[in-house]
Formats: C-alpha cells, structure tokens, sequence
C-alpha cells in the first residue's frame, strides 16, 4: 500500500510498519532475502531493524543486542506492530550478519543512505583494520577503506581490501562510488600515486595529500625547496615565492603550533598530474603540567595539492589538512571506543564487514539526529525509543 501525505511518500512494511520513502527502514526492505522460506521466523529487515535500534540504543554485541530487544519485548511489539512477542536469539543474528551477500547489500544501503542530503567540501580517504574478524592464530587483520565526509560526519563509501598494501589498489573502487566534483580528497601518504590523482581530476575533484619517500624523487624536490639557505659571501639569497600562515590550538594538556609554508615553484617543471601547489607543514607540541612544560616534540610533513593559491590560501591549506584527521577522531576512534568494533569477534563469514557498515550509519544517524557527542546520543535513544525509531523511518532531509 502506498499513501501520499503532503507531497510525502508513504509505505507500509510486511508488520504494518508506516514508513518514509528514502528512509533507513525502506532500504532494509529492499535487501535480498537469500535465506530458504523453510524455518524462516523473522524478516530480514526486522532483523536488520532492531540491529540498528539496539546499537543506537547503546549495545554492541550480538547477545547483548539479543538481550536487550527480549527486556524492551512488549514496547517493540507495540511500536513494530509484531503478531507475537518472541524475539530473535543471539545465534539468529550471527548467522544471518555472517551471509556475505548481506555485507555487499548492507554496505550499498549505507552509501546509497549517506550520499542523500547534505555534503561537505573535505573528503577523506583512509584505511582501518577491523581487528574483531582476526581469527586465532592469524597474520594481520583484515582492513575497510573508507571515503569520510568530514564536515557532515558520514562514511560516502566503503571497500574491503584485504591487507593494508591492498588500500592502493582498492582506492579507485571506492573514489567511483562517490561524486567527488568540487571536492578536496584527503589522504595519507600511501595514497599519493599518480593514477588516484589523475582519477580525482578527471572526476573534477581536487587533492591534498602528504608526500614520503614512497614517491622519492618528488619528495627530494620539495624538501630540497624548502632546506635552509645559506648563501655564500657576496652572493644574495634566492628570491622565493613563499607564504605562510600559523595556528595554534591549546587543550589536553598541550599546546599545538602549525605552521605551513607553500611555494608555487615546482610547478613548472614538476610531471606530478595537476600540481598547483607544495607545502612544509611543521608541527610543534609542548605537553604542560603546572604552568610548565615538561616535554617537547617536532614534526614535519610534506605535501602537494592541485588547488591553486587562489583556491586555497595557505590558511586554508593548514585547515584542509588538519581536517583530513576527522576520519580518525571521528569514525575510527568511535567505532573502536564507543561502538566497540575491535573488541566484538566477529570471526564467522563477513559478519565483520556487515557490521563494519552497521556501525557507519549508526554514527551518521547520530548526527543526523544533531548529536556531536556519540556516548551521550546512544544514552539519549535509550531513554527514547519511540523518537529512536522515527529516526529510522524519516529520510534524512526531514530528521
């Protein structure tokens, strides 16, 4: 049955459920049920629903997720419009988050969720090892690249690469699945190949990225730009071209100094594809207990970037750069600290990877839902299960 309210789309699920077009909900409908009819208890998406609902909710692990739909039975019968008030057992979920095909259908879903509505100009490219599908006895961990939309907090994409070295091939994967034009990609140092920069223009994108020794005769010229002078006697310096811009941010006990410095002068005689511009990005802490400061540490990175100084002035480059580590305070570390990614096993088929993209659309329905601060949001939905769910049957444009 479909009903329009208001120029609003509506749908009904095989419960009763009244649901949104382009809502959560309307994609787990739409995923493949590969499981045979034969024993067959629950639907997939009410599986999948109270997944997502639990998680939200603050549990992270299969039995505590199981555990915690049986204590809430009656209030989700109520608000699922269930016939009976059973609900799944922990061994019901691993089996079914361990079906590979649900990781490719999950993951798409996420995507497809995420790159509706809102975007920002800073997207991230990074690898994280999901450690909780190493199995005993195992070399390494399994690794997901993802592509992280800083500003609005949301995973654009996700690809499984397998080892870490694997992010170089895969990174072209994932770069098509997102609309990259009038954006700024951001990596670190693994992704500086000439192939990904040259796919990020076609795409009329633009890059910021560090440069190391994997790339050496590139990294030579511009630490060779940027070396001290010392002229000989008689003779003037020469004449450069540098800009500079300078922040400092305190907090945590430490006071941090960026300072970036960018020359246009490599341009011309450079083969790098689009190089517009390199830098010299020096960072300085000191770490403060009682008014002093008891340890110091320096650092600096080198990098290219196809915005031009008109485009991007070093202020703006100091900020794009310092943005790119979003993806690790805001989606690595919350998935490993808050949402417990690395410490729940998830040996069995891809249940790893399902989750992996379960945990991405929880942190973006958290922000979604205006929360910055993940730990408080789940605290909040667990108090308020009713709002909760209508954050799953609203599309994101309406929440």
């Amino acid at each position: 049955m479909h009903c329009s309210i208001a120029g609003v789309q509506q749908d009904y699920g095989v419960t009763g459920i009244l649901y949104e077009v382009g809502s959560v909900y309307e994609g787990l409908r739409k995923l493949t049920d590969i499981r045979k009819a034969q024993g067959k208890l629950y639907a997939l998406e009410l599986v999948l629903l109270l997944v997502v609902l639990a998680k939200l909710c603050g549990e992270d692990k299969p039995l505590g997720i199981a555990e915690w739909a049986q204590n809430r039975r009656e209030e989700l019968v109520k608000l699922l419009c269930l016939k009976w008030t059973r609900m799944p057992s922990h061994h019901t979920y691993r089996r079914i988050l361990a079906y590979k095909v649900y990781a490719e259908e999950v993951e798409r879903l996420v995507r497809e969720y995420n790159q509706c509505g809102a975007h920002g100009d800073v997207y991230a490219l990074d690898g994280k090892a999901v450690r909780g599908m190493r199995k005993k006895d195992e070399e390494g961990s399994e690794y997901l690249l993802s592509i992280y939309d800083v500003e609005q907090a949301k995973v654009m994409s996700q690809v499984a690469v397998g080892r870490k070295e694997n992010e170089i091939t895969k990174a072209p994967k994932a770069l098509q699945m997102v609309e990259i034009a009038q954006k700024v990609v951001t990596g670190d140092a693994l992704h500086t190949q000439r192939g990904l920069a040259v796919q990020i223009l076609e795409a009329q994108g633009d890059y910021v990225l560090p440069v190391k020794e994997n790339q050496p005769q590139l990294y030579k010229n511009i630490q060779a730009l940027f070396a001290p002078e010392y002229p000989k006697p008689g003779f003037g310096k020469i004449q450069t071209d540098f800009l500079t811009a300078q922040k400092v941010n305190k907090g945590h006990g430490r006071i941090e100094t960026r300072l970036i410095t960018t020359s246009e002068m490599l341009n011309l005689y450079s083969a790098w594809p689009g190089l517009a511009q390199v830098y010299r990005l020096e960072r300085q802490f000191q770490w403060r207990r009682n008014g002093r400061c008891y340890r110091t540490s320096c650092e600096v990175e080198f990098g290219i970037s196809s915005l031009t100084r008109k485009e991007a002035s070093p202020s703006r480059l100091l900020h794009i750069r310092r943005t790119h580590w979003g993806i690790e305070t805001g989606l690595h570390y919350r998935r490993d600290f808050t949402l417990k990614e690395d410490a729940t096993r998830m040996t069995t088929g891809d249940m790893g990877k399902v989750m992996a993209s379960i945990n991405n659309l929880v942190l973006a329905l958290i922000r979604q839902a205006k929360f910055h601060n993940a730990a408080q949001a789940r605290r909040w939905f667990a108090a308020h299960l009713p709002e909760t769910f209508a954050l799953l049957t609203t599309p994101s444009s309406r929440s």
